[in-house]
């Protein structure tokens, strides 16, 4: 199924009904006076989250939703019935925007939840309403209003606990798959991953935590390079980022370079993305020798310019994982407390 995570769609909601003039006429109740009902109020239209759902595709072809009108009114007080609502379903993570004034109206974050998009139109009055002491004949009635209508912008955001970022081909996939067991295409050529894949991993103690793999970042990429930085939405909900570094990069830069580069793209993109935890993950520490491990620790030590925590691991012979797994697992417990 292909990845969408942006669309706009336009919902309109139902216009209530119209109220009833009407009369009584029954044999034998020659003056039987007014009973013209109200009108039904139209119907509503609503987003709701479904965590069966990873993609906004099927919105990406039908992009008008209206919901149902109410009915006018009729005789004897008859109300006239309710619209009927209308409930779009979208992944959880959606982030539910108006088109035209750029207002968050909501974040769907836990499944079943709804938001309330477009509210139907009141339902008119019948003149029975209009009935008093002075005005026992009232021919008046009102009509309903009409629903609301707008155009909505529907933004995917995955919700997961780590996310990883870093050049293409720096080992992220690989990782994903090795402590997680996600569906991720592993290649030797840039942009494997076209799409952001989420993976589960399992701690002891039955604990776990989701971690999120998107498309690689290079220089530019905030001028629209590769694929450039519309992926990066998806790390925003992430409580901590790990930052891939691969030891013996494909572009032959130093990896401190490599580490330079990424963090400028990020903080052109987002300075509270940038500001969240970080750690550096160095990755393929199979392709070196133990004194060319001992060097680049040394080099790389010298010229970190903050006390980030960092690790040294190969995705593809499991080294340093379960330390790196143990430690994050550790750390979002730990942040678990603090908030609640």
């Amino acid at each position: 199924m292909k990845f969408i995570d942006q669309t706009i769609i336009e919902v309109i909601a139902g216009k209530g009904g119209n109220g009833c003039v009407n009369f009584r006429r029954e044999k034998y109740i020659p003056k039987g006076g007014p009973d013209g009902g109200d009108g039904g109020d139209g119907g509503n239209v609503w987003l709701e989250a479904n965590n069966n759902l990873n993609t906004l595709i099927d919105l990406r072809f039908k992009k008008k939703f209206c919901a149902q009108n109410g009915e006018n009114g009729s005789g004897k007080k008859c109300s006239g019935k309710k619209g009927s609502d209308i409930n779009i379903q979208v992944p959880i993570g959606t982030k539910v925007i108006n088109y035209q004034t750029r207002e968050v109206i909501g974040d769907l974050i836990k499944n079943k939840q709804k938001i309330l998009v477009a509210k139907g139109g009141w339902h008119g009055l019948g003149n029975t309403r209009f009935k008093s002491s002075t005005n026992r004949s009232p021919r008046q009635s009102t009509m309903g209003t009409i629903g609301e209508k707008r155009d909505i912008q529907l933004e995917l955001m995955l919700i997961a606990d780590v996310g990883t970022l870093g050049m293409p081909n720096v080992g992220k996939s690989t990782l994903v798959k090795s402590i997680s067991g996600a569906k991720t295409k592993i290649a030797d050529y840039p942009f494997t991953t076209l799409n952001p894949v989420l993976g589960s991993v399992n701690i002891k103690n039955n604990k776990k935590f989701i971690i999120a793999d998107i498309p690689g970042i290079i220089k530019g990429a905030s001028n629209g390079s590769g694929l450039g930085i519309r992926f990066l939405k998806h790390l925003e909900r992430c409580k901590i980022l790990l930052h891939i570094v691969d030891l013996k990069p494909q572009n032959n830069f130093h990896p401190m370079k490599n580490i330079s580069i990424v963090l400028n793209e990020l903080k052109k993109y987002n300075i509270a993305l940038y500001n969240k935890p970080r750690w550096l993950v160095f990755n393929k520490i199979d392709l070196l020798n133990l004194e060319e491990i001992k060097k680049i620790i040394k080099e790389i030590e010298s010229k970190l310019e903050t006390q980030e925590k960092y690790y040294f691991i190969s995705s593809k012979k499991q080294t340093g994982i379960k330390k790196l797994c143990f430690d994050i697992s550790q750390y979002l417990n730990k942040e678990e407390k603090e908030l609640g």
